[in-house]
């Protein structure tokens, strides 16, 4: 079984530059643990979907909640499934900086088809705030 977390953080005022770096330094690491998953960032905000192995999850989570680039962690679903959702994603960014409707149609196509219908909603609910 694979180990899934979604959470949401607050990370205020973060440069595009961080982002980047943030989204280079998972890619890497979740690599060598195979955690697969997206984040996605609208300038305030953090959702991230991970998936993997549970140790490592486990691990990586405590991580997230100790760093100090984002704040206010909220676990909103953990659960196992028995396949990957994002096989293919060592972490994949969704930047959700266009309007509102170009946000929720990029997302529609990006999402990946295997994606739980709940984790589905949550996401498309967080592209709507801003």
């Amino acid at each position: 079984m694979i180990k899934q977390y979604v959470y949401i953080s607050t990370a205020v005022g973060l440069p595009r530059e961080q982002v980047d770096e943030i989204l280079t330094t998972c890619a890497r690491n979740n690599a060598a643990k195979n955690v697969t998953g997206l984040l996605l960032y609208n300038g305030r905000n953090f959702l991230q979907l991970l998936e993997g192995k549970a140790e490592s999850l486990d691990q990586l989570m405590s991580a997230i909640e100790a760093d100090e680039r984002h704040e206010g962690v909220l676990v909103m679903h953990t659960g196992e499934v028995e396949e990957r959702t994002c096989p293919e994603w060592a972490m994949k960014l969704l930047a959700i900086s266009e309007g509102i409707e170009v946000r929720q149609q990029r997302l529609e196509e990006e999402l990946p088809a295997a994606i739980d219908p709940v984790i589905r909603k949550l996401v498309l609910n967080f592209a709507m705030l801003n």
